[in-house]
């Protein structure tokens, strides 16, 4: 049984159902929170240090460290059972929808800083940051993998690719008792 599948078995059956009509919605979320935690730790440790005055430089290429691990975690994991592309024509399109989703997470910290001047020294660190923190890693990340869920389902896993996939490897939560038969 793998750790959904344990998670689920224990979750009151009204979610339960929900739970499950939307699982790949879900383990997306959890490969969302924790590229969340990548991107803002690789963020942070750079714009706080060597890239201080550069802080679009610094979150775009958060934003690249953690995509190569979303990409890892989404194939393997959210999307395991669709797709079915050659894995280079596949990993070509997720980091093209990956690179429309990057400027779509950078458009708002770069309205924050530089269209609302949220920026030292117009404001203070403290609201300098705060500004950051919800422009960069809360608007535009929630806008931008709004758009990966998207198109990662339509373009880059798409459903029709990967029946056969699904069927050879999607084991049922509660298995079947054939007994009977």
């Amino acid at each position: 049984m793998t750790v959904v599948e344990s998670v689920l078995s224990h979750t009151p059956e009204p979610l339960r159902s929900v739970l499950i009509k939307h699982r790949e919605l879900l383990k997306f979320g959890i490969v969302g929170g924790t590229t969340f935690v990548v991107d803002n730790g690789v963020w942070y440790i750079l714009k706080l240090g060597v890239l201080e005055p550069k802080p679009t430089t610094a979150k775009a290429i958060a934003i690249i460290v953690a995509t190569i691990v979303s990409y890892i975690l989404n194939r393997e994991w959210s999307f395991r059972t669709r797709g079915g592309r050659e894995r280079h024509h596949e990993a070509a399109l997720f980091f093209v929808i990956s690179g429309l989703a990057v400027v779509i997470n950078l458009i708002p910290l770069y309205l924050s800083r530089y269209a609302l001047h949220l920026e030292v020294p117009h404001v203070n660190r403290w609201v300098q940051e705060i500004a950051d923190f919800v422009s960069g890693s809360i608007i535009g990340m929630l806008l931008a993998m709004a758009f990966r869920f998207w198109g990662f389902k339509k373009w880059v896993f798409p459903d029709e690719l990967g029946r056969r996939r699904r069927d050879a490897t999607v084991t049922p939560l509660h298995p079947v008792d054939t007994s009977h038969e």
